[in-house]
C-alpha cells in the first residue's frame, strides 16, 4: 500500500482506529444495553425483546431483529430537532437504522431465536463521524447480552448467534487512504465507505461515495484492507466487553 504522510487532525497514523470502548449495562430494563464510543463519538445501544414477530413471519417458527437510529438535539455542534417534532424522519435515518438492521441479521440465525423480535434501538449521544459504524459494532454488542438474557431465562436451548459483527468507516482524505474518519476528516474527504463485516467470514456490506472526487480501484482496495486490518481490533474489544458482563 502506498503510504504518504499525511498529518492527520489527530495525530493518528493512516492506519489508527480512535480508541474504542463499550460500557455493557448501562442502562438497568433494556435485556442488553452498551454505551459505545469510537473516539468521541457515543452511541447507546439498547437490544428489547418481544414475544412476537412481524405478520410476514408469523407461524414460521423463527425470529425476526430490526433497529431504530436517531441523533439527540445535542448530539452535535448545532442542535438537531427531534425528528417527532417534524412528523416524520429524515432520509438518512432510514437509511442508517436499515444498514443497522440488516447488518446485525446477518450475526443471527433466525431460526433458533423462536418466534420473537430483538429490537435494536442506537441513539447518538455525541457525534463526531463514523455514527453508524459505532451503531453496529455496539449493537451487535446490545443484541449479545440480549441473546445471554434469554438463554438465562431458559428461553433458548440454541444460542442464534452465528459470529460478531463489526463496521468501521475507511476513505480518501488529501489523497491517502485513511481508516475510520472523524468529523473533521469525514466532513472533507475525497471518498467515504463504510465497511460490515462478519467475524472471518467476510464482508456483510460496503457502502461507498465519491464526496469530493471519485476512488480509483486501487484505492477501494486500500480502502478495504484497512477495514479488514480493523476487524481482529474490534472484535478483541467486543468480546472483552462481554467477558465483563
Amino acid at each position: 500500500m502506498l503510504v504518504k504522510q499525511v498529518v492527520r487532525p489527530s495525530g493518528r497514523q493512516y492506519n489508527d482506529l480512535r480508541a474504542v470502548d463499550f460500557q455493557v449495562g448501562f442502562t438497568a430494563n433494556a435485556a442488553g444495553s452498551v454505551l459505545a464510543s469510537f473516539g468521541d463519538t457515543r452511541v447507546l445501544c439498547t437490544a428489547s425483546v418481544s414475544e412476537s414477530v412481524p405478520s410476514f413471519l408469523r407461524g414460521r417458527g423463527q425470529g425476526w431483529l430490526t433497529a431504530e437510529y436517531g441523533m439527540l438535539p445535542g448530539s452535535t455542534n448545532t442542535r438537531v430537532d427531534r425528528e417527532a417534532t417534524r412528523g416524520k424522519q429524515t432520509g438518512r435515518t432510514v437509511e442508517i437504522q436499515r444498514l443497522i438492521g440488516r447488518s446485525l441479521r446477518a450475526s443471527l440465525d433466525l431460526s433458533l431465536l423462536g418466534e420473537r423480535t430483538i429490537t435494536v434501538d442506537c441513539d447518538v449521544l455525541q457525534a463526531d463521524g463514523g455514527t453508524r459504524t459505532t451503531a453496529i459494532t455496539g449493537g451487535c454488542v446490545a443484541v449479545v447480552l440480549a441473546l445471554n438474557h434469554l438463554q438465562r431465562e431458559g428461553l433458548l436451548t440454541e444460542d442464534p448467534l452465528i459470529d460478531l459483527v463489526t463496521a468501521v468507516s475507511v476513505g480518501v482524505w488529501q489523497g491517502q487512504a485513511i481508516l475510520d474518519l472523524d468529523y473533521p476528516e469525514d466532513s472533507s474527504a475525497d471518498s467515504d465507505v463504510n465497511v460490515v463485516m462478519l467475524g472471518d467470514a467476510g464482508f456483510v456490506e460496503v457502502q461507498g461515495t465519491a464526496e469530493s472526487a471519485i476512488f480509483s480501484r486501487s484505492e477501494l482496495d486500500q480502502m478495504l484492507s484497512l477495514a479488514d486490518s480493523a476487524r481482529h481490533s474490534l472484535i478483541a474489544a467486543q468480546r472483552q466487553a462481554l467477558s465483563q458482563s
